[in-house]
């Protein structure tokens, strides 16, 4: 049976952090522009407190979730969603706003600390959370975690610093809807 909360509770907070996986819905204003859902993982989440959450993101072939959330100057609408794919079945979809919190920033020198150290890091998003939803899950599969990929931080340990910089003003400078997405200065790594 599904509940609803307005915060996250305490009998959840460690299952979240227990998946190896979540995904970030988010969809600017404009209805012209496209709707991005994207997998995360790699232990990067961390639940901050019952109406905040935070992930470590990394540095990818696209900018969608982070020019999203920059579009909307009140922080933009964002859901994140976890399920369970071994063990009881659930799903459980956090909703709120989001924003990006680049280097040099005083929210995201505050919030470093809270996330692992890991190469290719470009910012940190920072969820206000509204709303929280469960669901029964019963037709997500059962799957078996064989491992995470090591590729994504392989690649940002073999490009360094430089290569890195290069990398970000070529794929991360806007989205594929032309909105803004890291600021130049942010084009190095975060630690």
């Amino acid at each position: 049976m599904g509940q609803t909360f307005d915060k996250i509770p305490e009998e959840l907070a460690g299952w979240f952090e227990e998946q190896p996986v979540f995904f970030v819905a988010t969809a600017p204003t404009d209805p012209e522009t496209h709707v991005n859902v994207s997998p995360r993982g790699l232990d990067t989440f961390r639940i901050l407190d019952a109406r905040r959450v935070a992930w470590l993101d990394l540095t990818g072939s696209g900018v969608e979730t982070i020019a999203h959330l920059k579009a909307d100057e009140a922080g933009g609408r964002i859901t994140l969603m976890f399920c369970a794919f071994d063990g009881s079945p659930r799903i459980v979809r956090l909703y709120g706003r989001g924003r990006v919190h680049e280097p040099g920033d005083d929210a995201h020198d505050e919030l470093r600390s809270h996330l692992p150290d890991l190469p290719g890091a470009r910012a940190i998003i920072d969820v206000a959370v509204d709303r929280v939803s469960t669901s029964c899950g019963f037709g997500v599969p059962l799957m078996e975690l064989v491992g995470h990929r090591d590729e994504l931080v392989e690649s940002a340990k073999r490009k360094g610093e430089t290569k890195m910089e290069a990398y970000r003003a070529r794929k991360n400078a806007a989205s594929i809807d032309g909105l803004p997405g890291l600021k130049p200065a942010t084009f190095v790594e975060t630690r």
